[in-house]
């Protein structure tokens, strides 16, 4: 079995001025820690989630064109945990050493509101910011390990995204 590794977040806070929703998961998988952005796992499903609900292809797009149409549609992206103790890419793993400081990522941005990719994400925010719940929503989770859920299920589950985005 493989060791607990203890990991700073690499990545950088996927945010500007404009953003108006915040989507956060718990902490970057192996996959996107090695390639250096966010959801980058092709087993996640994350960007087709998006992809069909911005009527934009995200999955083919490179990191580059990801971040700016992200961006372009005011969507900024992080995590909840930005330090911890994990085994691969295993959220029942994950040992949190340091939360991210939500509000700081809040802080210049027109963010209204604050979805939550699957429980852990969920679990781990409201533990840490109990007074930002009436802001926040928990979605179904877009990882592969959330199997049971259908790409339809989680495009209708994520569709709520678009009120916060006109």
């Amino acid at each position: 079995m493989k060791q607990k590794e203890r990991i700073i977040h690499p990545l950088e806070i996927l945010k500007d001025q404009n953003s108006k929703v915040l989507l956060l998961g718990s902490f970057p998988s192996v996959k996107s820690r090695e390639m250096n952005f966010f959801y980058m796992n092709k087993t996640n499903r994350f960007y087709k989630v998006l992809s069909s609900l911005l009527n934009i292809d995200l999955v083919s797009m490179s990191i580059e064109e990801k971040k700016k149409a992200l961006l372009k549609n005011n969507i900024a992206l992080y995590d909840v945990v930005k330090e911890c103790e994990i085994i691969n890419s295993s959220d029942s793993s994950l040992k949190i050493i340091e939360y991210t400081d939500v509000e700081k990522i809040l802080e210049n941005t027109n963010i209204k509101h604050i979805f939550l990719n699957g429980n852990k994400a969920y679990e781990l925010f409201s533990k840490k910011y109990p007074h930002l719940l009436n802001m926040s929503t928990k979605m179904k989770s877009t990882s592969s390990a959330n199997a049971k859920e259908s790409l339809e299920s989680l495009i209708e589950d994520y569709r709520i995204i678009l009120n916060y985005l006109l």
